[in-house]
């Protein structure tokens, strides 16, 4: 298995939103649900935002036998981005650290491309995690006033849009600016959302897609 990249350095998230404290990479991001993603594409553009990418991509998470992760507030993640336009295809390992006090969603993130997908899940195996749940997302990517803007739809959950940047300040500029000032923040992931989605039904499936 190849693997390339380092902190800040991976498809999928340009350097500029990496805020180095000591040798952590700091995520910041705001996540909200809306009930359109053609309206909020309409503002981005409105206010010359850039498609940057469309993606389908496939989420899977990883965790202990006794989900040591889960109880640490971490995260391990393996993402394949298909791009719907090129049909380029990147894989990237993700380790997500607590997340920290504050309005926003910050959290340490540690990312790396790899070549495949089959070796680096037995990488994982050999180390003692399994895969807990794997979903689908369409995102698209666009970048908008020293931000990105991610416009994404996830089966079951709905439509949400998540805008990442260098610090606190330009995501909240940036998300009122879009119009959605007075949207709940959402300082949880996808991947606890569908957790929780599957668990209140009794639905035991481990694998969401789109129908």
């Amino acid at each position: 298995m190849k693997i390339s990249g380092g902190i800040c350095e991976s498809v999928a998230r340009p350097a500029r939103f990496c805020l180095n404290k000591g040798l952590m990479a700091i995520e910041t991001e705001a996540k909200m649900a809306v009930d359109s993603l053609e309206v909020v594409r309409t503002r981005v553009v409105e206010r010359g935002g850039k498609l940057l990418a469309r993606y389908l991509e496939t989420n899977t998470f990883f965790d202990s036998e006794d989900r040591s992760l889960l109880a640490a507030d971490k995260g391990l993640r393996l993402r394949l981005k298909h791009n719907r336009d090129t049909n380029e295809e990147h894989f990237v390992l993700t380790f997500k650290g607590p997340r920290q006090p504050g309005a926003l969603k910050t959290r340490e993130e540690i990312e790396v491309m790899v070549e495949g997908a089959a070796e680096a899940v037995r990488l994982l195996e050999c180390l003692g995690y399994r895969k807990v749940l794997m979903f689908e997302k369409r995102r698209d990517s666009y970048d908008l006033e020293g931000c990105e803007v991610e416009l994404d739809e996830l089966p079951h959950l709905g439509t949400f849009v998540e805008i990442e940047g260098p610090g606190q300040d330009s995501v909240m500029r940036v998300r009122q600016n879009l119009g959605l000032g007075d949207r709940p923040l959402i300082k949880v992931g996808y991947v606890s959302l569908l957790a929780g989605y599957l668990q209140e039904r009794g639905q035991q499936q481990r694998e969401v897609r789109f129908g």
